[in-house]
């Protein structure tokens, strides 16, 4: 049956959700049909009032209430559109209904989420009923996990088919993190037993890369890169896990690949004391009165000011190798957690709704389910993928 909507946007009036509707707003196609959703009629008024002023015609923009406390509401909004993005984090607390809502319903659906425990937990309740459905449930579609994924997808393209290859990617930015963001990071930083059992029960259930092909995205160690004339501290974040997924799924990866993934920082001092900072923040995380009151200092909702991110940049560079070729290529782009992260995930609502992609269907990455077509987009978005060097 036809549905109403190509798009809808779920925690329209949260902070990035806000970033997100003004981005379709003033880039979604004439013809798209798409509605803001969230729990408060109220504020996605005020939001639609000012939307108006990007484009007028958003005066008739479709208002859709629903609560992730309400498992009805979310089966209806589910029902109701081809595409559904979700900004409510954190997705551990608030997510699961509505991924459950989509793979039910058959609806593609796309997050903003960097928590690894809730992407396994996902994969292990939801992928078979997504298959089924023929939904694409798309998690990470922001600065986690993109310009890593696909960052890595346009490194392997520049070197030969059919041969082991090796990537390190090495990510710089210069940015402030909003409420929610500190808050996912907290709640993850405390659940440590629980991240590895879920994604053991991930292992147990997902199937290996065929024809016997290998794939690994080991944690790396510290060292200083001479190429890039910085410190390389290890970063055990999603993105990695999301370039060994791609990889795991795509054959052009080849028959052996490894991929780490690192932070680049310039000056010794500064990578010792971010490195103690970061420690720090993980045990205290451990006590559930000291997390509570750290997350007290930044509340959800809250981020930088347009003026500050105006001024953010990021940058990812990567090293690739293999069949005797090595390639340096490097993406970037302005503000990686707010205006770019509502940019990315826009632009991959728009390439679900529109764009002709593989046949896909269950728990995939954004390489997987979108490859070259979103690649494509974000470029013409204005975040850069290049090859800086060929050696």
């Amino acid at each position: 049956m036809p549905r109403p909507y190509d798009i809808v946007l779920f925690g329209a009036t949260g902070f990035v959700g806000e970033l997100t509707a003004e981005y379709l707003a003033a880039h979604a196609p004439a013809d798209c049909r798409w509605a803001l959703a969230g729990r408060s009629t109220a504020r996605l008024e005020r939001l639609r009032e000012r939307l108006t002023r990007i484009d007028p015609g958003c005066g008739e923009l479709p208002l859709l209430r629903a609560d992730s406390d309400d498992p009805a509401s979310l089966r209806e909004l589910a029902r109701s559109t081809r595409v559904l993005a979700s900004t409510v984090g954190p997705y551990l607390q608030y997510g699961e209904g509505l991924v459950a809502a989509c793979a039910e319903a058959g609806t593609d659906y796309t997050d903003l989420c960097g928590e690894p425990e809730f992407l396994d937990r996902m994969y292990v309740a939801y992928d078979a009923a997504a298959r089924r459905s023929g939904a694409r449930l798309v998690h990470a579609c922001g600065f986690d996990s993109v310009p890593h994924d696909l960052g890595a997808y346009f490194t392997v393209r520049q070197l030969p088919e059919g041969v082991p290859l090796r990537v390190d990617g090495f990510v710089r930015t210069g940015a402030r993190f909003s409420g929610g963001t500190f808050a996912s990071a907290l709640g993850a930083m405390g659940r440590g037993r629980q991240m590895l059992r879920a994604a053991q029960e991930r292992r147990a259930a997902e199937p290996r890369p065929r024809d016997g092909r290998r794939v690994r995205a080991p944690l790396g160690a510290p060292h200083r890169s001479g190429e890039l004339s910085a410190w390389a501290l290890p970063l055990p974040t999603l993105d990695a896990q999301v370039v060994e997924r791609s990889a795991a799924a795509l054959e052009r990866y080849g028959p052996d690949f490894r991929y780490r993934h690192f932070a680049a920082v310039k000056w010794l001092p500064v990578a010792v004391g971010g490195a103690l900072a970061v420690g720090s923040v993980v045990a205290a995380a451990q006590v559930p009165a000291v997390r509570k009151r750290l997350g007290a200092l930044f509340a959800p909702g809250t981020g930088p000011d347009e003026a500050r991110r105006a001024r953010s940049w990021f940058t990812v560079r990567f090293v690739g190798e293999g069949g005797g070729r090595r390639v340096f290529t490097e993406v970037s782009g302005g503000d990686p957690g707010y205006g770019e992260t509502a940019k990315i995930l826009a632009e991959s609502l728009l390439c679900l709704a529109f764009d002709e992609l593989p046949d896909t269907a269950g728990q995939v990455t954004t390489a997987v389910a979108m490859g070259d077509a979103l690649l494509e987009r974000l470029q013409k978005a204005g975040i850069s993928f290049r090859v800086a060097a060929v050696r």
